[in-house]
């Protein structure tokens, strides 16, 4: 038996190679794809990644000459100090003079890098290989495109179980009257006809014209049939795609003055992982922006990133917006629902208590995940802020309420991977 490999390769490169590249130095590649993620290119996950690997990690197996026995006769061109049975003495170790690659410094230390683009999808399976969605639990959440069966009008051939005998007796009823079929209550009737002039004997013409007529009629009768198999009609199905699960991911963002740059571009960072994340699950994700101060309003992304606004802290005008917004367009039953906060900790003291109660009795019930992530260094200056001491009795109650602090950019994808680590069973 002989089998061809007829895949279509990608342009410019040799599939079977580029696999195994992938998979002998896959360790290197993903600490690769992580660094760069650190160097804040993020923004750009969503077209192919270039990383860079060292070179020795696509070193292989290989055999080589082993100097120090046996025995070998070797002939140097252009010999002129040295006789056969000479024994030639070897250099000093460490004196050697190897080349620098790439990046070397010219003193045989230095090594070539290997530049390789992956794909997005490659990308993305390498960053989050071991990170899951948390608490997947609804039925509509499937990793893989499931198929339905849809009716799509009626066919000529099908399964018996799926014959549509309203139909089928109309196709009938249509070709018994196109193809004049002899009906049963004509035939008796000539057959009593006939009977009553046999009986009479007194007008033999009519007696043998109807005799004529009811043979033919008895044999279109035999030849057109009640039903004929050119009548059925069955039900037809179709396998369409199911609709994927959809999901919904809010962003919720304090604004006000105490935020600065440096804490929106943390939390930013934080939500395109996440983002970027939920797609990889869902077929459909949308994307709600919600900043607040002590108001809160939804915006376009643009403006909720890049917008200054002044003023206090009501945490709870988010939390009030997210439900309304929810309610009215994206109900429980039909969407799977994750929300990210972003904030300094810094609140109103009076609304903590209605925020923290908002937030177990009316969000937690009706979201899939609830990551909260405390930017800046508010934490450390006069210990913990009174969102965190809100929260923090909540998440020890129930687990889709996630909590941490990100103080440095760096710390975005660990804090990303604390929070989605893949549950490992005891």
């Amino acid at each position: 038996m002989e089998i061809i490999d007829r895949r279509r390769n990608p342009h410019g490169k040799n599939l079977e190679n580029r696999q195994r590249v992938l998979a002998r130095a896959r360790a290197a590649v993903a600490r690769a794809a992580r660094a760069a993620i650190d160097q804040g290119t993020i923004r750009e996950v969503g077209h192919d990644q270039s990383v860079v690997i060292p070179a020795d990690s696509l070193n292989e197996p290989s055999f080589h000459t082993v100097f120090t026995k046996g025995q070998r006769q070797i002939v140097f061109s252009g010999n002129k100090e040295f006789s056969t049975g000479d024994r030639l003495t070897r250099p000093p170790g460490g004196q050697g003079q190897g080349g620098a690659g790439e990046g070397g410094q010219g003193n045989g230390d230095g090594q070539d890098g290997f530049r390789f683009v992956l794909t997005r999808d490659e990308f993305l399976d390498l960053f989050f290989e071991d990170l899951e969605l948390p608490d997947l639990v609804k039925s509509q959440i499937v990793a893989t495109e499931t198929m339905t069966p849809q009716r799509t009008g009626l066919s000529v051939d099908g399964s018996p179980s799926q014959i549509d005998m309203a139909r089928s007796m109309r196709q009938s009823m249509a070709r018994r009257i196109g193809l004049k079929r002899p009906k049963t209550p004509e035939i008796l009737a000539m057959e009593a006809e006939i009977a009553a002039l046999e009986k009479g004997r007194d007008n033999p013409e009519r007696l043998r014209a109807l005799k004529d007529e009811l043979a033919t009629a008895l044999m279109r009768q035999r030849r057109i049939p009640w039903i004929d198999p050119v009548d059925l009609r069955y039900r037809r199905f179709t396998q369409v795609p199911k609709p994927s699960a959809r999901a919904v991911m809010f962003c919720l963002m304090d604004v006000s003055g105490s935020m600065s740059e440096p804490m929106k571009d943390l939390a930013k960072r934080f939500f395109l992982l996440l983002h970027v994340f939920l797609e990889r699950r869902y077929k459909h994700v949308d994307l709600v922006f919600i900043r607040h101060t002590e108001t809160a309003e939804e915006v376009d992304e643009n403006t909720f990133f890049t917008d200054p606004r002044t003023g206090g802290t009501v945490v709870s005008s988010a939390l009030t917006e997210f439900l309304k917004i929810q309610k009215q367009r994206y109900p429980q039953d039909s969407w799977n629902i994750y929300v990210a906060q972003a904030s300094d900790g810094d609140n109103s003291s009076s609304d903590t208590q209605k925020s923290t109660a908002m937030l177990e009795n009316d969000i937690l019930p009706v979201v899939q995940y609830f990551a909260y992530i405390e930017v800046g260094t508010m934490a450390v200056i006069r210990g913990d802020t009174d969102l965190w001491r809100g929260y923090s009795p909540i998440a020890q109650r129930d687990s889709r309420l996630a909590m941490s602090r990100v103080s440095d950019r760096r710390d975005i994808f660990s804090v990303f991977r604390h929070l989605f680590a893949r549950k490992v069973a005891a």
